[in-house]
């Protein structure tokens, strides 16, 4: 029940303060879970975000799940997941209904344009640490690299990830010459569009319309975007100046971006319909993570599969490399920003008790002060 308890409020804090995508969340749950709480190490954890990134669904949040299913279980699970998504859901619950009532949302921008240059900082001590555990020889190194170009050059994440962890995994096997027999049969969950247009704005065709996108989600918020505009817009539900702003208010408040869920239920079906479709959209990710999690240590016990999770975990710290030099380039474009991003850089790499979360805050406020400087 301690577990439990400490698990909830390790979530929720995190939370209220996860801004700036999956790479931020993954790279403060490191800095919580693994350097702070010891609750697993280095190696696992990597094998967690390698394994996250194959399934759909958002990849952050999927990880609170492992992280709580290896502390506390089933229940643990459960529990990491609600509570880490539970602060983002409430406050877009409540910009939905400032939106349906007066039609325009609050102006944030100055505090996300602090927090940006912030969380930069915040991914390139996670990459710092993650890397020396996941890069164990030049070869690994190497994949490192090709994934990390190919996520560059524009291939999918996912496809980069993957193609580099399978050509990793056969050029090992025929290195250690293993034994064809060494491979153990994986169970795989596939989940297929359920074919329901919410052509009705009923709570259960705003829920299944939610899970059939959860069950099949991979990439960013814009990716969401184009489901939600395919599912709601083209069919004449919502306009696509509302759709906008749904995911607008999923960008700028903490945790997962697929709060946006939340906002759009909310305008289709008030507050039941608010409920409906955060509960589809993340449904499927408690589904595949109780399912995937128990597989995860067989699979480091295979002599193939341990090879395919090594480059995964390479693949994963390539990706958050991608992700720094994207936002660096769209982020660090002025003196404000850049001056934020050398105050984080310097304390998250030498002040020893500041944390991710204090990185965030800090970031926000310092948005806001220097936004009244000319």
């Amino acid at each position: 029940m301690s577990n439990l308890k400490e698990i909830a409020q390790v979530f929720f804090k995190m939370g209220c303060f996860a801004f700036g995508g999956p790479a931020v969340h993954i790279a403060m749950m490191e800095d919580e879970i693994v350097s702070k709480r010891k609750w697993m190490n280095h190696e696992h954890f990597l094998d967690l975000v390698g394994a996250t990134n194959l399934i759909p669904g958002p990849n952050s949040t999927e990880m609170t799940m492992h992280c709580g299913h290896d502390r506390g279980g089933w229940a643990g699970m459960f529990v990491a997941g609600i509570c880490f998504i539970f602060p983002a859901v409430f406050i877009t619950g409540i910009l939905a209904w400032f939106y349906v009532r007066f039609g325009e949302l609050p102006n944030v921008k100055p505090f996300i344009n602090g927090i940006q240059p912030a969380v930069i900082a915040i991914i390139i001590q996670a990459v710092f640490k993650l890397g020396k555990k996941a890069v164990k020889n030049v070869e690994l190194a190497i994949f490192g690299i090709i994934a990390l170009i190919l996520n560059l050059i524009g291939i999918n994440e996912i496809l980069s990830l993957l193609a580099t962890a399978i050509i990793g995994s056969v050029y090992f096997f025929i290195k250690d010459k293993s034994k064809a027999n060494n491979l153990n049969p994986l169970v795989i969950l596939l989940l297929q569009p359920l074919g329901l247009a919410a052509t009705k704005i009923s709570t259960l065709s705003v829920f299944l319309s939610f899970f059939k996108i959860g069950a099949i989600l991979y990439g960013s918020g814009y990716v969401l975007f184009a489901y939600l505009d395919a599912e709601f817009v083209e069919t004449g539900i919502m306009t696509r100046t509302a759709l906008m702003d749904a995911v607008a208010v999923g960008q700028f408040t903490p945790g997962p971006v697929l709060s946006t869920a939340t906002f759009v239920g909310f305008q289709l079906n008030g507050f039941w319909g608010a409920i409906a479709a955060t509960t589809g959209i993340f449904l499927p990710s408690f589904l595949l993570v109780l399912l995937l999690n128990p597989l995860i240590p067989k699979m480091r016990k295979s002599a193939v599969l341990k090879h395919f999770l090594n480059i995964m975990s390479v693949g994963a710290v390539a990706l958050m490399i991608a992700v720094i030099l994207k936002m660096g380039t769209t982020s660090l474009v002025d003196l404000k920003n850049l001056v934020i991003f050398i105050i984080s850089m310097v304390l998250v790499f030498f002040v020893k008790k500041v944390n991710a979360m204090h990185i965030v805050l800090l970031g926000s406020i310092l948005g806001f002060g220097l936004s009244f400087i000319d």
